[in-house]
């Protein structure tokens, strides 16, 4: 499992990223929700078997990334989760492209602390204080209420931290077994070719919406994904409880969306 996040550093910002081209869209099929109970500890892989990837997005340095990250999965189909640092104001400057894809539930976000400290080197109080500020932002700003879900900044975790993280709300501590890499610049190849080594089956694979390049292989992305049969899920998809939208489309035991 890889342990580096971006060190928060602005990027050299992109305009106006590109639009995922009509062409390069992936097909939009059902998706199987589980809403098993979310694990209490650490987790790096989704559970079981099947054909699953779980992307997850950390940081949020560059608003114009996070913008072009929201339009991917609005023209794409593909399902993201967000683990934002709320001292990026990118996250409320794209608030309204990103709230209809929360409320759809095609995006799902996580805690991953308000300005992505090494949690370890904190006392019990400053922990608490990262966690808390931030999991109250997320609530009053996008109605993210009663996530599960916690990523350490850097990884950096132990058994005090994660105690805090329950009793903040935050039991699932999510970690990861594959990798943009991008926790420095990369260019669009780099990108690409991280992601044929990490993109497999019921893998967690993190990457930032810090670095302008992210916005350039979308289409590469994608079909990736369709060449090896995998299916996008957000981790709210596979541990947490239905949506309103979600009960709505009950059929038998399992829920589609």
């Amino acid at each position: 499992m890889g342990r580096g996040t971006s060190d928060l550093v602005d990027p050299t910002r992109a305009s106006h990223p590109p639009a995922v081209p009509a062409e390069a869209a992936a097909p939009v099929t059902p998706v199987v929700r589980q809403f098993l109970p979310p694990p209490t500890g650490p987790v790096d892989r989704l559970p079981g078997e099947g054909t699953r990837l779980a992307l997850t997005i950390d940081d949020g340095t560059s608003s114009e990334v996070v913008g072009s990250l929201c339009t991917f999965a609005k023209d794409s189909g593909v399902r993201l989760t967000f683990f934002p640092n709320g001292m990026c104001k990118s996250w409320e400057e794209n608030g309204e492209l990103l709230q209809p894809l929360l409320d759809s539930g095609q995006v799902a976000m996580g805690n991953h602390t308000w300005s992505h400290p090494d949690l370890t080197t904190l006392s019990d109080e400053q922990v608490a204080d990262e966690i808390g500020r931030n999991r109250d932002w997320l609530q009053t700003t996008f109605g993210a209420q009663d996530t599960p879900f916690f990523r350490p900044p850097f990884g950096a975790h132990d058994k005090r931290t994660d105690r805090i993280a329950a009793r903040l709300g935050h039991p699932t501590i999510v970690l990861w077994d594959g990798t943009f890499e991008d926790n420095h610049l990369l260019t669009p190849d780099q990108l690409v070719a991280a992601a044929r080594k990490w993109f497999t089956a019921q893998s967690i694979v993190v990457g930032h919406a810090n670095h302008p390049p992210i916005t350039q292989v979308y289409d590469e992305l994608l079909g990736l994904i369709a060449e090896r049969g995998l299916q996008t899920v957000t981790l709210a998809d596979v541990w947490g409880k239905p949506s309103l939208s979600a009960v709505r489309s009950l059929s038998g035991s399992a829920i589609t969306t």
